[in-house]
């Protein structure tokens, strides 16, 4: 979240991510959406633009400099500190000259942005996957060992392809747990969860793990939001579990849908 943020406020001012600040999770700070359900960097994300457009046009408003008093900030270029107007782009001024003949120490704005309830009601601005699994299964033990996973993704614009891809990869193998691993066991006198702990309560490990390939599908998306992303949080893990379920089948001819999937299902009569 830091990293993406951070760039998103970079690239509206040409600057480098180390000259950006993030502060999250501070109760000083303006309210922000809810931490989940993937739309923190298509709500924050696109929040940080409109205040990043707010002083833009501020600082064009009350300029001084002839050329850029009043300009369209999408007329402009931003560039390594400096602020070009695009039919003139090696004509560059300094932002910091600019705010000083301006008399400003410093601008201050706002962005806000939020669901278009109008807009979710004619158009439909999810994020899509296609989940391909490759299985081997032994016919005398049952045991079952994920050879590899390709996760196709389409998310509208992919801010960070490093991040994301990591983002996916963690989601598989999350999915992979899910599939073939967790499991939650309850006492059924007392009501509470037995195997609460990392010895007990199974999660795939380096050697459960093999071959995992990502892949973004190129796909624009100018209706979701002004930046055209979508959430890559939930995506890497729900198609998982249910394409490892239907290799499987197709290895053993057993339809199993009650997860985890564990040798003494495989290996039932």
């Amino acid at each position: 979240t830091y990293t993406v943020l951070s760039q998103i406020a970079a690239e509206q001012f040409g600057m480098s991510m180390d000259d950006v600040t993030v502060h999250l999770g501070d109760s000083s700070l303006p309210t922000a959406y809810v931490e989940g359900g993937s739309v923190t960097a298509a709500s924050s994300g696109t929040a940080i633009q409109l205040a990043c457009l707010a002083i833009k046009e501020k600082l064009f408003k009350q300029s001084k400099h002839d050329s850029f008093k009043g300009v369209d900030p999408i007329e402009t270029i931003f560039r390594d500190g400096s602020v070009a107007l695009k039919r003139t782009p090696a004509e560059t001024v300094t932002i910091a000259s600019l705010m000083e003949a301006a008399g400003l120490d410093e601008i201050e704005e706002m962005g806000k942005a939020g669901p278009d309830v109008k807009q979710m009601l004619k158009y439909i601005s999810y994020t899509h996957s296609a989940v391909f699994v490759e299985v081997r299964v032994d016919e005398q033990l049952g045991v079952v060992r994920i050879k590899r996973v390709v996760s196709a993704i389409a998310a509208g614009r992919i801010l960070n392809p490093k991040t994301a891809r990591s983002q996916i990869l963690g989601g598989v193998v999350m999915g992979i747990g899910m599939a073939l691993h967790e499991e939650s066991l309850w006492d059924h006198g007392t009501g509470r969860i037995m195997n609460h702990n990392l010895a007990e309560y199974h999660v795939p490990a380096h050697a459960d793990i093999e071959d995992i390939e990502v892949i973004f599908v190129n796909e624009e998306d100018e209706l979701v939001n002004d930046l055209g992303i979508k959430g890559l949080g939930e995506i890497g893990i729900v198609g998982v579990p249910a394409a490892i379920s239907n290799a499987i089948f197709h290895a053993t001819g057993k339809r199993l849908r009650d997860l985890p999937i564990t040798i003494d299902k495989i290996i039932a009569p």
